[in-house]
């Protein structure tokens, strides 16, 4: 049974959904947004290595780069890029186009703080009036 990756043409977020068998389910819907506005992606063909490779593997190479965890310690925006690519390296996934200028902008040394603000009203997840969106009365 396979899982395919699909690009929401609503919400444009890159969504994996399994599939019971081969060919794509009409019905099928985005699990962000609820759209049915689904185009297939081609995919990267991957075979797991298993939790092993993640826990000792790959963390051992990110906390083998002295460099890199100087910088994240130190909350230095463009090791936190650097960290996104290898996360996205590792899993063989690509960063998705909307989240590129914002990967770009933490790579030129923009903080953290602006970009993930910019991010979160830029894909609608953020709550500019800071209530719950409750009444108060």
């Amino acid at each position: 049974m396979p899982i395919y990756e699909y690009r929401c043409g609503n919400c444009k977020r890159r969504v994996s959904l399994f599939m019971r068998g081969f060919e794509d389910d009409p019905s099928a819907k985005c699990p962000q947004c609820g759209s049915n506005e689904l185009t297939r992606l081609f995919s990267r063909f991957r075979i797991g290595k298993g939790d092993t490779y993640y826990r000792k593997d790959f963390y051992e190479d990110i906390l083998g780069d002295h460099q890199l965890v100087r910088g994240l310690e130190s909350s230095d925006p463009r090791a936190l890029a650097e960290w996104n690519r290898k996360m996205m390296n590792a899993t063989g996934d690509d960063i998705a186009p909307e989240y590129e200028e914002f990967q770009g902008r933490l790579e030129s040394g923009e903080s953290y703080e602006s970009v993930a603000s910019d991010a979160q009203q830029a894909l609608g997840l953020g709550n500019d009036s800071g209530s719950d969106g409750g009444d108060e009365d």
